[in-house]
């Protein structure tokens, strides 16, 4: 029978709490919950099998209160060959490319989703890029979109549902269908300016 040793005065005493059982029940609640929002979608998750890993803002895209904004964006002026088989800004507007980020705000100006421009086509002189951005929150009257920093394009809710969202960059176009939607351009003075067709 192994020995007992009564307890020195220095040593520190194991304390019971019944804060630290609540503690690690709160935990384990965040750790589970974190595992439940980033778990699989019940296919295998191997690799190469197909699967698809989930994560928390998956799952909030995948809502039935959030949609997808879409749309094009035009940029009439310095567009050029990106080499890639599609096209981009040059001179002033070097910011407008492939992946230049799209934010979509809320009528009070906070930032509901976010995304990039997608896949770009030229049509010289004019570069239009895909806009798709999963994740807009519905049940707003209205939504404002910005492309990189170059101010807001108004959209209602039907527009923004519908896939409706079209701006530009840029002079107008001198031939061809003229916009019909909300566009950036430069006024006589070099300032940028909307402009409702």
């Amino acid at each position: 029978m192994p020995a007992i040793v009564p307890w020195a005065t220095d040593m520190p005493r194991i304390v019971e709490y019944d804060g630290i059982c609540i503690g690690l029940a709160t935990g384990a609640a965040i750790v589970g919950g974190a595992w439940a929002a980033t778990g699989t979608d019940g296919s295998d998750d191997k690799p190469g099998a197909g699967g698809k890993t989930r994560t928390a803002v998956d799952a909030l895209r995948a809502s039935p209160d959030t949609f997808t904004l879409t749309g094009d964006f035009k940029l009439t002026d310095g567009a050029t060959d990106d080499g890639r088989g599609g096209c981009e800004g040059t001179g002033g507007y070097d910011d407008i490319a492939e992946g230049t980020s799209v934010t979509v705000y809320d009528a009070t100006g906070a930032v509901i989703a976010t995304g990039s421009l997608g896949t770009s086509s030229s049509d010289a002189p004019t570069c239009t890029f895909d806009v798709s951005i999963d994740g807009v929150p519905g049940g707003e009257d209205f939504c404002k979109v910005e492309v990189s920093h170059r101010g807001t394009v108004q959209l209602n809710a039907d527009q923004a549902k519908n896939g409706l969202f079209a701006a530009g960059l840029g002079q107008p176009e001198t031939q061809g269908p003229s916009f019909a939607y909300p566009q950036l351009v430069r006024d006589h003075h070099g300032r940028e300016v909307v402009v409702v067709e």
